[in-house]
């Protein structure tokens, strides 16, 4: 179920009994290039998309938050700012809940709010469904409360909430991206320092689109294997000597290579962040002298390093980005955390149709689901809608 600002007003104030103070939209994202970096304190390129987690909210005084959802069947859930704990709720409440959490945590007063939420990103797709309704809320409370706090750091809180109060090790791109993207660019960030460049990507003006396949398999970031990818980063950049995979030069990257010795899966989860970070930064080269045709095969590249050496891909993503080039596509690759989720797929526009015919054909013919396939239109970051 997607609900327009409008009708989020109008169902807050059924629940609630009064209009709500305002009403606030994040977005969803789609990653370019960069994938399974933020964590290495290295770097990203996301873009916002038109979806968004909506929120209706009203400010409260009385040490009572209460959530609803339209995405969720049940109702009102209400919960006490002063009892919230560090993996307590293993609901849908502990993403709203854990911002909450992070703010107070951090020494904001936030005392309290109603909130109904509705969203149009796909749960589970990779592409940020979590991270929007994290920092829908932070900005809502953030204007509600007057915190003064800006996107970056409003990104930071929430990452706080989703990897200690909710219990999943993501990195920083997806809330900033949510909070701090904007229209008709990606977003070219460090996630060492949170410098940010807007890159202009518009690609209807030269004839492209990019197309998002959601593939239906659905993955869970809070799962065993993401972490172990994160664990597996960590030991390498000890073993190396480096705070960071982000300080593995890429021009050393195999005298690197050599010092894991016998480390096989460390390895590979090495090369891949190395090699992703080069790629990020060739796709801004690419994209700021106007070549923006010249990226799909760096996407492609990704998709190998992220099936090969990061093994996060599956068969349906796979069968994606073969599909996808084979006929006629530009680039393609996996987006998001991986396990599932979603591809992205570069196309002149005039050969989108028989792209997406050709993976439409492809997974019937694989016995998968019908994968949801849209275009990825760089939108706006989150902000106050009414």
């Amino acid at each position: 179920m997607s609900e327009t600002s409008g009708s989020v007003a109008e169902r807050f104030e059924q629940l609630y009994g009064a209009a709500p103070d305002g009403v606030w939209a994040a977005p969803g994202r789609v990653n370019l290039i960069g994938e399974h970096t933020d964590y290495n304190d290295g770097f990203v390129m996301p873009f916002a998309l038109p979806h968004t987690a909506v929120a209706g909210v009203s400010r409260r005084d009385d040490g009572v938050l209460r959530l609803h959802s339209a995405d969720v069947s049940g109702p009102v859930v209400e919960l006490t700012v002063d009892a919230l704990a560090p993996e307590s709720d293993k609901r849908w409440t502990a993403y709203p809940a854990g911002v909450v959490w992070a703010l107070r945590e951090a020494g904001h007063a936030v005392t309290g709010a109603d909130i109904h939420l509705a969203s149009t990103v796909p749960a589970g797709a990779g592409l940020s469904s979590s991270a929007a309704l994290e920092v829908v809320v932070a900005l809502a409370l953030n204007d509600l409360f007057g915190l003064a706090l800006r996107g970056w750091q409003l990104a930071r809180l929430c990452q706080r909430a989703e990897n200690v109060y909710v219990g999943a090790p993501v990195g920083i791109m997806d809330q900033t991206a949510s909070a701090c993207c904007e229209p008709g660019h990606a977003l070219f960030l460090d996630t060492r320092d949170l410098s940010q460049r807007q890159i202009p990507f518009d690609l209807a003006a030269e004839g492209m689109r990019l197309l998002v396949v959601d593939t239906r398999v659905k993955h869970s970031h809070s799962e065993g294997e993401y972490g172990k990818r994160r664990a597996g980063c960590e030991k390498g950049a000890a073993l190396l000597g480096v705070d960071a995979l982000r300080d593995v030069p890429f021009g050393e990257l195999d005298a690197a290579l050599k010092r894991l010795g016998d480390e096989e899966e460390v390895r590979r989860l090495v090369r891949h962040v190395v090699t992703e970070d080069a790629r990020v930064e060739r796709v801004v080269r690419l994209l700021e002298s106007g070549d923006t045709r010249a990226i799909g095969p760096v996407l492609v590249e990704g998709h190998a390093s992220l099936r090969d050496d990061f093994r996060v891909s599956c068969p349906e993503l796979d069968l994606v980005v073969d599909t996808a080039v084979a006929a006629g596509a530009l680039g393609a690759r996996m987006t998001g955390g991986g396990f599932g989720g979603s591809a992205i797929v570069l196309a002149e526009e005039a050969d989108v149709a028989a792209v997406t015919k050709a993976v439409e054909e492809a997974f019937a013919a694989a016995g998968f689901k019908t994968p949801r396939v849209f275009e990825a239109v760089p939108s706006a970051g989150a902000r106050r809608v009414r």
